[in-house]
């Protein structure tokens, strides 16, 4: 079954190698072309030459070819995977490091806050860019496999404007899943059978059986409290499962930037964080962790070049989406995953034009979506906030419309809870002008930002650590 796998973004440390050594554990595909693209040229000719020495050593009939040409990566391809990050860790600096001036504190800053409504505006003309390639270059029918944050609005995009089949992928649901697990005593999360719904990072595990029956809320919060770390690290989580009766897929860090009650209040930002691992709510902990990691990839890569890898099988295949999608569809063999799809009716209860995460099946046949009918309305209730956010950032980002940013960024949960109207204003300007070498369709506005910054006061916390930084860097 020889089939070809383009990857966006491919510079990606790590990210690349795992997906392709999980593509290659399958036999069926033991044949595939790669076809590695990024515009950073010694990133991708490192994570080449890892991914070939794994085909090497595995002696298996797989080729990989790496170019800086999107277009001739693209070219007859019957996947494409996008890992991207536009702006780099640069752009990801000003992300976290400007909203902190005015009193936003955000853990990874992704996906919304004024992180993943500025980092989706820096992405969405990208992901058109891809989408035409795939298009043009790309077999008819090819798949967009979306692993790039924000993925909501980047999968909204690429469907609703780039004219191509996308589906998002996020492992979000498979950690919480696995955590549900431990603490009911089962022996795997295999035990316990999940159905999710909600939006990516903001998903609800709405129904769990284990043992033959449905576990209720308050079993499982009896189950999380008695935990000896999560009732430490999941504080967040825990506290919303206590009042709204139901668990949520992300980490406390992540959870609480979408919430408008965790990160507020600056001397209380601490009590819900948990600085054993950057997840559970550090400051800026996921930018921290990505510096580090870049910077230890480009130190060792030599010894990771030379490092003793294990054989490529199925037993140490990831749990990530792509490859068990990619299996599905080329061999029959049905895979069930949350991904994000259109929601068009599927949770009756949200925006029929928005992208939910879901339980899906992929076969032969494609991505298959069940309906599941309403969420309860506290679940709802939040989602529907996100949701407005994500339509208004995707809208300025495709019309360059600098008031509707500012819009979206006002009624941005966290955002709306810490700053006033002018704040979030300046903020805004602050971080375009910045960001301005990534962000073309606003090039007409980066002047009069500039001008406006010059005879404006000066950030309400300028110098502020955050709510919940990390004293001492780890080793």
């Amino acid at each position: 079954m020889a089939c070809k796998i383009a990857v966006i973004g491919a510079g990606s440390i790590g990210f690349t190698r795992k997906l392709t050594r999980d593509v290659l554990s399958v036999p069926e595909l033991a044949e595939t072309q790669f076809a590695f693209t990024d515009i950073d040229e010694e990133n991708l000719s490192m994570v080449e030459r890892l991914c070939r020495k794994d085909v090497s050593e595995n002696d298996l009939p797989a080729t990989i070819e790496a170019t800086t040409d999107r277009g001739e990566a693209l070219g007859g391809a019957d996947y494409v995977i996008n890992c991207s990050r536009i702006g780099g860790l640069e752009a990801f600096r000003h992300d976290i490091g400007i909203p902190l001036k005015y009193g936003v504190d955000q853990c990874v800053g992704d996906t919304l806050g004024p992180g993943g409504i500025l980092y989706a505006q820096r992405n969405v003309p990208r992901i058109l860019d891809f989408c035409r390639d795939v298009r043009e270059r790309a077999k008819p029918g090819a798949l967009l496999l979306n692993y790039a944050n924000p993925n909501a609005i980047n999968t909204w995009a690429a469907i609703d404007h780039g004219g191509v089949r996308a589906v998002g992928l996020c492992h979000g649901v498979i950690h919480g899943h696995e955590q549900i697990g431990e603490v009911l005593g089962a022996a795997s999360k295999d035990e316990v059978d999940i159905i999710c719904a909600g939006i990516n990072h903001q998903t609800w595990y709405v129904k769990i059986l284990f043992e033959g029956r449905e576990i209720t809320g308050g079993e499982l919060l009896e189950a999380f409290e008695r935990h000896p770390e999560y009732s430490r690290t999941e504080k967040v989580r825990i506290d919303v499962l206590r009042r709204f009766g139901y668990y949520s897929t992300e980490s406390s860090g992540h959870l609480s930037e979408y919430l408008p009650w965790y990160r507020k209040r600056p001397d209380e930002i601490r009590q819900w964080a948990d600085l054993s691992s950057w997840i559970n709510g550090e400051t800026g902990g996921y930018l921290r962790v990505c510096e580090e990691n870049r910077n230890y990839f480009t130190e060792h890569f030599d010894e990771l070049l030379e490092a003793d890898e294990p054989p490529i099988s199925p037993a140490d295949r990831s749990s990530e989406h792509g490859s068990y999608i990619i299996e599905a569809i080329e061999s029959g063999r049905p895979y069930r995953g949350h991904f994000n799809v259109k929601n068009s009716g599927t949770i009756e209860n949200l925006p029929p034009d928005c992208i939910v995460e879901v339980p899906c099946w992929a076969d032969r046949l494609g991505i298959n979506v069940p309906r599941l009918g309403e969420l309860a309305l506290q679940c709802a209730a939040p989602l529907e906030a996100s949701i407005n956010v994500q339509r208004m950032a995707l809208r300025a980002a495709l019309d360059g419309d600098l008031t509707l940013l500012k819009q979206a960024a006002l009624h941005d949960p966290l955002t709306a809870a810490v700053c006033n109207p002018d704040e979030v204003w300046r903020m805004v300007d602050e971080m375009l002008v910045a960001e301005a070498e990534w962000l073309p369709q606003y090039a007409d506005e980066i002047p009069a930002a500039r001008e406006r910054l010059e005879n404006a006061p000066a950030p309400p916390m300028e110098g502020w650590r955050g709510g919940a930084p990390l004293e001492q860097p780890r080793g």
